[in-house]
């Protein structure tokens, strides 16, 4: 796979985007399909976020350390992606404090 980066701010509120392109349009991940393959949120507290989404019915995909919402729903839990796979990861402790000194602040 081949990758362009694009990085924005630094520290605790550094934002990078990923733009992928298989190198083989045969092999996985089958990045080009749909052209938004997916999009990684970070989560202040991944797992109560997690509890209270499946409890608004939303499907997820099989979880690991980083915990996905499916692209499509089905019958029992019909929220979803729309189409494209969203990661939830949990943000790091430094960032989360940043955001919360910036809000106390008033930004």
């Amino acid at each position: 796979m081949c990758a362009a980066r694009a990085v924005r701010r630094a520290g605790p509120f550094k934002v990078e985007v990923d733009l992928m392109q298989p190198i083989n349009p045969e092999g996985k991940p089958r990045v080009h399909e749909t052209p938004l393959n997916h999009v990684g949120l970070w989560v202040d507290d991944l797992p109560t976020a997690v509890k209270w989404l499946e409890e608004q019915g939303l499907c997820f995909a099989p979880r690991g350390i980083r915990c996905f919402v499916h692209p499509t729903g089905n019958e029992q839990l019909p929220f979803s992606g729309e189409g494209v796979l969203i990661e939830r990861v949990q943000a790091p402790p430094e960032s989360i404090a940043a955001f919360e000194g910036e809000s106390a602040g008033g930004h």
